[in-house]
């Protein structure tokens, strides 16, 4: 999956379930992206465990006998960490770590800690903080002791504050400080998108690790931070781009991944008004991965939570110089041929055709299939910016057109 550094790395174990709401495959998907997530928050995954069960214990997430088994492991390995696929409520948080005796995260914190390493600018580690926050507030019990001073005064006198309430109080001061950071810094960056003018503007969503900054730089020819790793980029990054003569705004968004924690969602929706207030979205899809259309239904779901659902996209199947189909053997008359053995132009036949028009196929770093690409944007943006200024059309001909005459000059 990725070719690892000689660092030294957090041995970790992984940990997750088989329900009825996920099987044996979804839970072996989720447990491999942990995996990733994992190695990109700077830890290895030095074992799995996994366990079925109607539905997760709600004491100990796992059964006692499973549990057992995990904290001998983790005893005899020296293990660090013990990370689970999904968010523990706080109770099962604080059992499983008086067993396990080691340091005990779930999903939600492990998206947490790798977006806390990767917000740059105030505006996304003020998002990242008010997150974690929200998080740990009902986790706050016996998390930490301080000397921080009570509040005094007229009024507060008598029977005084617990140390848990102290706590909470202070987390819940520093959410109402971070929201209201948020809010000044909201209005600065929506009068920075009103002085952008009337220029169209066009946002690249997709899931996380998909590509979408490689083609940022790829068109743009900027510089965006672009890595093998999940959320490489948080900092919403918006570009002047022209294709022929025409121009308009391309903006770089944060990746959607499964089981994206509530709290991120909601920290994030602010950055995500890029996504709301755009004329077109570039929905790309990393065509590489075994579970590409499980990430579109995710990105699908997390546009319609934030209200993008219904803005005009172009589906962008990016890495096709990375696709490759696994075999099929013909003589075995069990096996049954699913998509995973479809090839490229067998893919372009099933659903993939019903978007018409809509769907691309290239390779951002190649830059295979990228002049379709520009041919399609422009003409999708020439028909915004044509349909908002209605005398414009004569200044941007077709692209065809425009392509020939550029050649010629």
């Amino acid at each position: 999956m990725l070719e690892k550094k000689d660092i030294t790395l957090e041995r970790c174990v992984l940990i997750g379930v088989i329900t009825q709401d996920q099987n044996e495959i979804q839970s072996t998907e989720y447990l491999d992206e942990l995996e990733f997530l994992t190695y990109t928050a700077g830890g290895e995954a030095v074992k799995r465990f996994t366990q079925k069960m109607e539905m997760p214990n709600p004491k100990t997430f796992l059964g006692t006998g499973k549990m057992e088994d995990v904290r001998k492991f983790i005893e005899e390995n020296d293990i660090g960490t013990a990370i689970f696929d999904d968010e523990l409520s706080a109770s099962q948080q604080r059992n499983i770590g008086e067993i396990l005796l080691c340091k005990v995260l779930d999903r939600t914190n492990l998206i947490l800690d790798i977006f806390a390493q990767r917000a740059q600018t105030s505006y996304a580690r003020t998002q990242v903080e008010l997150a974690q926050c929200e998080y740990l507030l009902p986790r706050l019990r016996g998390m930490w002791t301080h000397l921080e001073r009570q509040k005094g005064g007229i009024g507060m006198r008598g029977p005084g504050e617990t140390e848990i309430e102290t706590d909470r109080r202070i987390v819940r001061d520093k959410i109402t400080l971070l929201k209201n950071k948020i809010k000044i810094i909201d209005k600065q960056q929506a009068v920075q998108r009103g002085n952008r003018g009337k220029m169209v503007r066009v946002a690249l969503v997709g899931y996380t690790n998909v590509g979408k900054s490689t083609l940022m730089n790829t068109v743009s020819k900027s510089k965006v931070f672009a890595e093998n790793k999940l959320f490489a980029t948080l900092d919403t990054t918006v570009r002047k781009v022209v294709i022929q003569n025409l121009p308009f705004l391309l903006s770089d968004t944060v990746g959607f991944i499964r089981k994206l924690p509530t709290q991120l969602v909601d920290s994030f929706k602010s950055t995500l008004d890029e996504v709301r207030e755009a004329d077109l979205l570039l929905h790309v899809v990393d065509i590489s991965h075994p579970n590409f259309e499980d990430h579109i239904n995710s990105v699908n779901k997390i546009l319609g939570e934030i209200k993008g659902a219904d803005k005009p996209t172009i589906m962008v199947f990016n890495k096709i110089d990375a696709y490759k189909a696994e075999p099929f053997d013909e003589t075995d008359l069990i096996a049954v041929r699913t998509g995973v053995h479809y090839s490229l132009e067998e893919w372009k036949k099933t659903w993939m055709n019903k978007v018409g028009n809509n769907a691309l196929f290239i390779s951002a770093l190649s830059k295979e299939n990228l002049e379709d690409f520009k041919k399609r944007v422009y003409n999708e943006v020439r028909e915004i910016h044509v349909t908002r200024f209605p005398y414009n059309h004569f200044l941007y001909p077709d692209y065809d057109y425009a392509n020939m005459n550029s050649e010629e000059e």
